[in-house]
């Protein structure tokens, strides 16, 4: 296996704008758009985890990233930034803020938070951490019944 990345490259520091950290998440909604869980979990850096939206189990592996894309894929989401935050360091990038996906299956809309970090890995930039939650406030809290109500049960 042949690597393109020169020595140097690994001592400076792989340069990256904030302008190519966001289109990252190009690459990876680009991914989701195939509906291919493998392309999806090949974004993924090698030792990569995932905290997905939608299932209470952390992802820390491609079979776990690409299992849990499997079923995501069939809502057919397709993703947008809102708003965005990039820090850049060594050999990794971060950026954070709020996402919306619309899911082509059912045409509804949903608002998340998100963290990707990404790494410089065998040439490429990988991410190496997502998380991803829904909106606390979009979230339906049940409300107590009134007493009044309880007197009529």
């Amino acid at each position: 296996h042949h690597s393109s990345v020169m020595p140097e490259e690994i001592a400076m520091g792989k340069p990256i704008t904030e302008s190519e950290v966001r289109d990252l998440f190009q690459v990876w909604n680009g991914a989701l758009a195939t509906l291919d869980p493998k392309k999806v979990a090949s974004c993924y850096a090698k030792e990569g985890v995932l905290l997905p939206t939608v299932s209470d189990v952390p992802r820390s592996d491609f079979a776990g990233i690409e299992d849990y894309f499997t079923s995501f894929l069939t809502k057919k989401p397709q993703g947008e930034i809102l708003q965005s935050e990039v820090t850049i360091g060594h050999n990794w990038a971060q950026d954070v803020g709020i996402y919306e996906f619309t899911f082509g299956a059912t045409g509804d809309k949903v608002k998340g938070r998100y963290s990707f970090v990404y790494v410089f890995e065998d040439g490429e930039w990988k991410i190496s951490h997502h998380h991803s939650s829904v909106m606390p406030e979009g979230i339906v809290m049940p409300t107590p019944i009134p007493e009044s109500e309880v007197k009529g049960l």
